[in-house]
């Protein structure tokens, strides 16, 4: 059980972290423009500024995004969410899980969360994420969603929305909120607790479907570790000892070879791209770039690098993919994202919609945040 009510306010960090934003934004414009004047040529002889800084997003990139908002912008329901299959066949419901994806597409191109094109279904989709949480494990377990899956990534959505939106109107004029009308730092406070809350219960230091489960695997552990991640970089407190002890879960899940195991130890091995590329990006954001497990697993993906997926879950692996290439070889990944882009391009449907097993709209958020690692733009996309 969690006591609300010594969650402290968060606008001074969420300011902290929003200036943040706002220079590294205005910073990475003023650093190109350096470089390729030539007055940074330590810099530019060491790697590409545009790398880290940003730079020119291919057309074609952002005619697939585009027209994937848009589509995503006309499916928004009423009440902010959005629906599909779920994140996998096991999860029960999808409602954030789908909502937490759609947002993160949202947040991802740069669009001005407060006054764009697309701040009032940003809006929506934060209002319908906070009022969802503890409402099916208790209304101060702090998790949000059916399942540690969709409260990883409702986890993650809320980070990377910490420092971006101003929420002192986010919730004006709404109605059939039942009181929770929480900032996102509160939210985000409160769904960090109940992750780690749950991590204390597991025997093996990950998560499973359910946040009282003892046993654990590397799909759903993934989900939140990389929200806890994604929540430290934001400035929320996150206990290096819950980090440290996910991320050994991990080293005991990944083989020599770089192949990870879903549950259960090394027995469920077998090559798996979302697997492998869960790990990489898992090892890299938490700083651990020098285990020989991240070497491993960062090697079996450039070795599978011109390998196209196939079969269930291909959405899925490419999100988890994109991510771990560009934080691990960023060589690899320009090489990797030229070749998603043309599958993209050749599979988007008339309305900017793709088809999934996930269903359209999970599969269309998950398509579009694969690609998004190319405008660089919120801090989980940065190397």
């Amino acid at each position: 059980m969690i006591n609300t009510a010594s969650i402290r306010p968060a606008a001074c960090r969420r300011s902290l972290y929003r200036r943040v934003l706002v220079h590294r934004i205005f910073g990475r414009q003023l650093l190109l423009s350096l470089a390729l004047a030539g007055l940074l040529p330590a810099l530019a002889a060491g790697q590409d500024p545009t790398v880290r800084f940003g730079e020119v997003v291919p057309r074609d990139v952002r005619e697939i995004y585009d027209r994937g908002l848009q589509y995503l912008a006309g499916t928004q329901q009423e009440n902010g969410g959005w629906g599909g299959e779920g994140l996998n066949n096991r999860a029960a419901g999808a409602t954030v899980g789908a909502t937490s994806l759609g947002l993160m597409v949202l947040l991802a191109s740069g669009e001005d969360p407060n006054f764009g094109l697309y701040s009032n279904h940003v809006r929506r989709g934060l209002r319908n994420l906070i009022s969802a949480q503890g409402n099916a494990f208790g209304n101060e377990t702090g998790i949000i969603g059916s399942s540690m899956y969709e409260h990883g990534f409702a986890t993650l959505t809320l980070a990377e929305a910490y420092g971006a939106v101003d929420d002192r109107n986010l919730w004006a004029g709404a109605t059939g909120t039942t009181g929770k009308t929480r900032s996102i730092g509160q939210a985000l406070e409160l769904a960090v607790r109940g992750a780690i809350t749950s991590q204390k219960k597991n025997s093996v230091g990950g998560w499973r479907y359910s946040p009282d489960q003892t046993d654990a695997d590397t799909s759903v552990s993934g989900a939140v570790m990389v929200g806890l991640l994604a929540a430290r970089n934001a400035g929320i407190e996150v206990p290096d000892a819950a980090i440290d002890r996910a991320v050994t879960y991990y080293t005991k899940m990944t083989s020599p070879s770089g192949q990870v195991g879903y549950s259960g130890g090394l027995g469920g091995m077998g090559q798996s791209t979302a697997r492998t590329s869960i790990a990489t990006l898992i090892y890299a954001v938490a700083r651990r770039k020098d285990l020989p497990e991240f070497k491993a697993t960062l090697g079996n993906l450039v070795v599978q690098l011109e390998v196209e997926n196939a079969g269930a879950w291909i959405e899925y692996t490419r999100y988890y993919q994109a991510q771990a290439l560009f934080q691990g070889d960023i060589e690899a990944w320009q090489k990797w994202n030229k070749m998603l882009v043309r599958q993209l391009k050749a599979t988007q449907a008339a309305d900017g919609s793709f088809p999934s097993q996930l269903g359209t709209q999970i599969g269309t958020s998950l398509s579009l945040l694969a690609l998004a690692v190319n405008f660089r733009f919120l801090p989980i996309y940065e190397r």
